[in-house]
């Protein structure tokens, strides 16, 4: 697996244990070493001193990549390991026990800050450092948070006050020029980073097909960079590359687009875009915003009827593994939209939905609006991957996914 950017960096030292060696018998009194014998042909040969029986030289063995290592996870319990794959919420405003429990006892290890908040900065990293400090050896075997918000602008800003900008809405970043943006987004990136916020699930680049009202989740919220595939693209990684520049992973999203959904998956079940194709226009803006190299795609959870009606796109192996992973070739962490509180997967169990959407290939299950089901998602995960090594496997790739994107591949 290739590694990808982080607000982390580890290194890694390959020593050569041993050469194979060439041992020349030449016929010659033993004594101490005298000048160097002379050049020309002996008069005669000596009698030949019997040869040992030499060993085939050896061939080096390869040094193994970090994902090929069996010691990788020596250590690791496997709850420790499926916590990896989970990130759970924590309300800005009034944090619950169960968020805190999912990391100390169920091993999570991610949070994502919801809700909203206008107390400012120091209260924002206040909280953050409430929740690192429970990085340990026996909850997160020691592996840093992704710490993980919205702060889209506009309508989706979840921390403002003081220390924080006033971010305007993606329709309004779209009138500023590519570069004006990225320096912008710099300075709001490095706004996160101050609090200790290492991942933004943003920008959108949901290319929005008709009129702006009629799309709830993202037009009628002023969400999208423009109207076209050009100004989607050149302003969404515009805007990446100014947070990334400042140290803040980006999560693009929603893959494959919601932009010509007709309800919100938050709040309407049964969701579905009966319009787009695998190979649609609206999918080809995603293949930029991976060229641009971001740590993270979102998966919506709509149903795509042209693609996979069977599933939601975040339960979807079409969606995952055979678009995202296959068409567009994103070799990087692939999280759901939330499985927590969405009445668009409702009809799921907590820990169904986080076995459906391993199984399809996600990475990463958020876990944001209903922290309370976390533990009943990791509690499933964990029953399953020790009845089934063919699940465990999946889990544990999804888990170096994350390792990788925090720049702790391989654990130590």
């Amino acid at each position: 697996m290739s590694s990808r950017r982080a607000p982390w960096v580890t290194l890694g030292v390959v020593v050569t244990l041993g050469a194979a060696v060439l041992v020349v018998w030449f016929a010659r009194p033993a004594q101490a070493p005298g000048p160097a014998p002379s050049t020309a042909a002996p008069t005669a040969a000596p009698t030949p001193t019997p040869s040992p029986t030499r060993s085939p030289t050896p061939s080096p063995t390869p040094s193994p990549t970090p994902s090929a290592s069996a010691d990788a996870w020596s250590g690791w319990t496997l709850e420790q390991q499926v916590g990896q794959v989970f990130m759970v919420g924590v309300s800005v405003s009034k944090p619950a026990q169960v968020s805190t429990d999912a990391i100390s006892k169920d091993h999570v290890g991610n949070v994502f800050l919801q809700g909203r908040t206008t107390a400012g900065a120091e209260s924002v990293r206040a909280l953050v450092k409430s929740f690192t400090a429970l990085v340990g050896p026996t909850s997160t075997r020691g592996m840093p948070l992704l710490v993980a918000t919205d702060q889209e602008g506009g309508e989706v800003q979840v921390l403002r006050g003081p220390g924080f900008s006033t971010i305007p809405s993606a329709v309004e970043q779209a009138r500023l020029s590519p570069a004006d943006l990225r320096a912008r987004a710099a300075t709001w990136g490095a706004e996160l980073a101050s609090v200790g916020v290492n991942l933004d699930l943003a920008p959108v680049m949901d290319l929005v097909d008709g009129p702006p009202a009629a799309n709830p989740p993202v037009g009628a919220l002023d969400r999208s960079y423009g109207f076209t595939s050009s100004s989607v693209t050149s302003h969404a990684n515009a805007f990446s590359a100014g947070l990334s520049s400042a140290g803040v992973g980006v999560s693009i999203k929603h893959f494959p687009g919601l932009g010509r959904v007709t309800a919100n998956t938050d709040n309407v079940a049964g969701v579905t875009d009966t319009v787009t194709t695998r190979h649609d226009a609206s999918v080809d803006v995603f293949r930029s915003g991976i060229a641009a190299d971001p740590m993270s795609v979102m998966v919506s959870t709509a149903v795509y009827s042209r693609i996979d009606p069977d599933n939601p796109a975040a339960f979807s192996p079409v969606v995952v593994g055979g678009m995202l992973r296959g068409d567009l070739g994103f070799d990087g962490l692939v999280v759901t939209d939330d499985l927590s509180g969405a009445e668009q997967v409702a009809a799921w169990s907590p820990g169904e939905r986080a076995i459906r959407a391993l199984s399809a290939g996600v990475d990463l299950v958020l876990v944001s609006k209903e922290p309370t089901v976390a533990h009943e998602m990791v509690t499933a995960v964990v029953e399953r991957a020790r009845k089934d090594p063919a699940f465990a496997a999946v889990v544990r790739t999804a888990a170096e996914r994350v390792l990788v994107a925090k720049g702790q591949w391989p654990p130590s």
